[in-house]
């Protein structure tokens, strides 16, 4: 859950200038393009990964209205994404190694997708909690399963950059969000103003993130499978196909992935002790308090209420 939150915004101007290097790259190896065009599709579950999360902020008083809830009640409908943020990251990673990167990829836009409707119909502060668990699902795993995309299909050079594409996509879709709700509210004059089709603005705020998840869910079916993947399942022949349009010798790059995998073994929980003792690993320590500063920043309470804050 590292980039769940704090880390978020912050690096959001490094990212923008590896992406447009790496675009830059792609002008001196046209084969580069293909590379680009699969990254920046499975960078769309990044952009869905920061408009989900950001659309939240300009409904929070519509919310506290249509449901007639408490503030413990509405923060509990707020924050309640990042429950399924945990199990969807946690869980992602197994799936994509037993079903695939692409179907997995797949599963989270349809779970972006249903999200973004039911939230927008929610009749009720339960059924809105359990909308956003779903959303918070796919948040979770997009987390996951876009950087490991990129890095499996992108070639050594511009790996990183490539990478970097997911936490810049992060950063618009959280822009986006805030744009959209921005727009929405000042045609309807507020958020629990009535908009199109009778239905009070809030509504139509989570209903534009069914279009992104539409994208996603399309990009998707256009991609292949990670060529990793291809290789752990014995595909060697369409991981090779893969690799051929990625540009190299295709070859080469399986056998490297080949040779990289026999040094992977199945992980436990145990992995992250030192080894003969029960101290966690300095590394694990190092990584959970990354995370901790980041959620200590309160980066979250401008990403979820920053409207409220500069209302009052």
């Amino acid at each position: 859950m590292n980039d769940l939150a704090g880390g978020r915004g912050a690096r959001g101007s490094l990212p923008l200038a590896d992406a447009l290097n790496a675009a830059q790259a792609a002008a001196a190896d046209p084969r580069s393009v293909y590379v680009i065009a699969l990254s920046s599709i499975a960078a769309i579950g990044g952009f869905l990964f920061g408009f989900d999360s950001g659309v939240i902020n300009g409904t929070v008083d519509a919310l506290a209205q249509a449901f007639g809830t408490r503030a413990a009640t509405t923060g509990f409908a707020v924050a309640s994404v990042l429950v399924g943020c945990a199990i969807g990251a946690f869980s992602a990673g197994t799936i994509a190694d037993r079903l695939g990167r692409r179907p997995t990829m797949l599963l989270t836009a349809v779970l972006f997708l249903v999200s973004a409707i039911t939230t927008g119909l929610a009749g009720s502060a339960g059924f809105f909690i359990a909308s956003r668990l779903v959303g918070g699902l796919a948040i979770g795993a997009a987390s996951v399963l876009a950087p490991m995309y990129i890095s499996e299909v992108a070639p050594s050079h511009v790996r990183g950059r490539l990478a970097s594409l997911q936490q810049m996509a992060i950063v618009l879709g959280l822009f986006g969000a805030f744009l959209s709700n921005d727009i929405i509210a000042r045609l309807a004059g507020g958020s629990s103003a009535t908009l199109w089709l009778g239905m009070p603005a809030w509504r139509w705020m989570f209903w534009m993130e069914a279009f992104p998840s539409l994208a996603f869910l399309i990009g998707v079916l256009l991609i292949p499978e990670s060529p990793r993947f291809l290789v752990a399942s014995g595909r060697r022949n369409d991981a090779l196909r893969v690799f051929s349009h990625i540009g190299g010798d295709a070859e080469k790059q399986v056998v490297q992935v080949e040779q990289s995998m026999l040094g992977d073994q199945r992980r436990r929980l145990s992995d992250l002790l030192v080894q003969g003792t029960r101290r966690i690993a300095p590394v694990v320590l190092v990584g959970m308090g990354l995370a901790a500063f980041q959620q200590l920043v309160g980066i979250n309470i401008i990403f979820y209420y920053g409207e409220v804050l500069v209302e009052g």
